[in-house]
């Protein structure tokens, strides 16, 4: 049977081999079901977070290993998680009531363009359209975002309140247990990646989390309560109070900054699938000699129907997981290997009151951790170029941590860049695409300043 559904011979290889790299995947990206339901518990139920991502994200890897045949594992995106939660919800939306359900509806619209975009094969053309460095930029800029809230809540990085009752960053405690833990597992996981320990950021939160009950034993760790709590059940009823919560009457009374928000989503999700799915691709020896990826479009598909489904049940934005190259490393090539990792997000239900009682501690250090990974793109920006490639870049990097929001990153880069091409009368090489992204935040500065006048 699986040979059949996964031209096993064809790709030479095994169900042993791709069961194993299966779960070598799952290991590597499980700690999404711990940082998600807590990024998005800001503003949402946690458990039902927790039920929407490990369903969405199993369902979604499936859709990629029967309709895509890749090794590719997919779940709630990093940095689009954050996006959702901070820039949107307690950002933008912060007078709004339950504001994440204006944030779903952005993310069901955002995966129901996907899928058009995909079906029409348009999303390929739209990302060859975007400068390269505004690319890098943009990633560099998500991982410095995802490592400050890491490094905030773990209370690595604080506020101090001024005489004028203005907030600057200042360092943490560093005699209390989040900040102690949250720097500990962080090192861990770093020692561990250094070995290649396959899982090595859920390995190095799970020992984060042991460290943190045993300082909540002595009473030193008092945050949070960190033992699992089975009396309740599994807590799956969670999923009632997130699942097809939208709000269509807000978007259509607010329509132009409901369209940037929607872009903003879009715009993050079009380049982080792409660019983790032509590297594992490229890691398994799946791209052809022009460096072009076989059923492209099915992989995108794949991706956009998750993002759908994951809305539609109470998640941010679903993509394709970089961590699906831990499984390709151990030899996983074919859609047997996703649907392995998608078994294990099934079975991580039996689990939940495991993965919801992991402190802000010990996922802090993971957040950290990816967050660097993303930032290590920095090496890929050119500055000595053309000088509107280089601030369009910049002020990504710049502008995402700093004002706490990546669409305001993405929309001084594309300005930016733009009017820099224009002066440089060099307007001939802004693409189509480029002028309706630049048109479409031109309309948000518009709004944002009727919004502070």
């Amino acid at each position: 049977m699986f040979e059949k559904l996964f031209k096993l011979k064809e790709h030479n290889t095994t169900v042993k081999t791709e069961v194993l790299a299966g779960l070598t995947t799952f290991l590597a990206m499980a700690y999404i079901l711990a940082l998600n339901p807590q990024i998005l518990g800001t503003v949402m139920d946690k458990s039902g977070v927790f039920v929407a991502t490990a369903v969405s994200s199993a369902v979604a890897t499936f859709v990629m290993a029967f309709l895509a045949n890749y090794p590719i594992a997919l779940s709630a995106g990093l940095g689009l998680n954050a996006y959702f939660a901070y820039t949107v919800c307690l950002g933008e939306l912060k007078n709004v009531e339950n504001p994440w359900t204006i944030a779903l509806t952005a993310v069901f619209v955002e995966g129901v363009i996907f899928i058009i975009l995909s079906v029409v094969k348009a999303r390929e053309q739209i990302v060859n359209g975007i400068p390269q460095n505004l690319k890098t930029g943009i990633t560099v800029g998500i991982g410095l975002f995802v490592a400050y809230i890491g490094l905030r809540n773990a209370n690595i990085v604080t506020f101090l309140k001024q005489e004028d009752g203005s907030y600057l960053i200042n360092l943490g405690d560093f005699g209390s247990a989040d900040v102690a833990l949250a720097l500990i597992g962080f090192l861990i996981i770093c020692i561990l990646v250094h070995h290649k320990v396959p899982g090595a950021i859920l390995i190095g939160m799970i020992i984060t989390w042991v460290f943190a009950m045993i300082a909540q034993v002595g009473g030193w760790y008092t945050a949070s309560n960190c033992f699992p709590d089975f009396s309740g059940g599994l807590q799956l009823g969670g999923i009632t109070k997130t699942a097809f919560h939208f709000n269509f009457g807000w978007a259509a009374k607010h329509i132009i900054q409901f369209i940037a928000i929607v872009f903003s989503f879009l715009y993050v999700d079009l380049f982080d699938t792409v660019g983790t799915v032509i590297g594992v691709a490229g890691n398994a020896g799946l791209l052809r000699e022009d460096g072009t990826l076989p059923r492209a479009g099915r992989v995108l598909l794949s991706d956009a129907i998750g993002t759908v489904f994951g809305a539609c049940l109470g998640t941010s934005t679903i993509t394709s997981f970089v961590e699906s190259s831990a499984g390709v490393a151990v030899g996983g090539k074919t859609g047997l290997t996703a649907f392995t990792t998608g078994c294990m997000f099934i079975v991580s239900l039996l689990l939940s009151p495991v993965f919801l009682a992991i402190p802000s501690c010990a996922t802090a250090p993971a957040l950290i951790y990816v967050g660097m990974l993303m930032a290590s793109n920095m090496r890929n920006i050119r500055f000595d170029g053309d000088v509107a490639d280089t601030v369009g870049a910049y002020l990504a990097v710049v502008m995402m941590p700093l004002t706490y929001s990546i669409a305001t990153g993405i929309m001084f880069a594309i300005l930016a860049w733009v009017i820099i091409k224009v002066f440089e009368g060099k307007a001939k090489d802004v693409k189509p695409v480029m002028w309706v992204i630049f048109v479409l935040f031109a309309l948000r500065i518009v709004t944002l300043i009727t919004h502070f006048q």
